[in-house]
């Protein structure tokens, strides 16, 4: 899997918070271009899993009763791979954890790690999804 060190630059974004089951994320995300997973499903419980599905605004977002709100994706370097396909299981994901990051000789930034849904809506096919996968880095 090809990894690059990139810089992100800072991003404003309205958030909805997901907070539930991981299944349901796709309920929270279809109309959303960014997800910050703040949780790993995988060894987190079902009922304290967080994601906040997130589009890229240049304005602030006033008070309203659909929960959105302001939140800001730090800028800085990252690693950044591209999965392909579903998003049930994404291998970019994992692959940055389990495979780059120990061999890398670099360390996790302060953020988690966050997805930005390249193709998003109703008539993109699982098997066209395109998700870029950021891990911040120190320094």
């Amino acid at each position: 899997m090809d990894v690059q060190i990139i810089m992100f630059p800072e991003t404003k974004v309205a958030a909805v918070e997901h907070h539930g089951p991981p299944h349901l994320e796709y309920e929270t995300a279809k109309k959303r271009s960014f997800g910050v997973h703040h949780t790993d499903p995988y060894n987190t419980s079902p009922a304290d899993h967080r994601v906040d599905f997130c589009l890229s605004v240049d304005f602030d977002v006033a008070p309203n009763p659909e929960g959105v709100v302001n939140k800001v994706i730090p800028g800085g370097r990252c690693a950044l791979a591209r999965h392909l396909g579903s998003r049930a299981h994404n291998a970019a994901a994992v692959f940055l954890y389990r495979e780059w990051l120990p061999r890398s000789g670099e360390t996790p930034g302060d953020f988690p790690i966050f997805f930005h849904y390249v193709n998003v809506g109703p008539e993109v096919q699982e098997h066209d999804m395109i998700t870029d996968v950021y891990l911040p880095l120190r320094g």
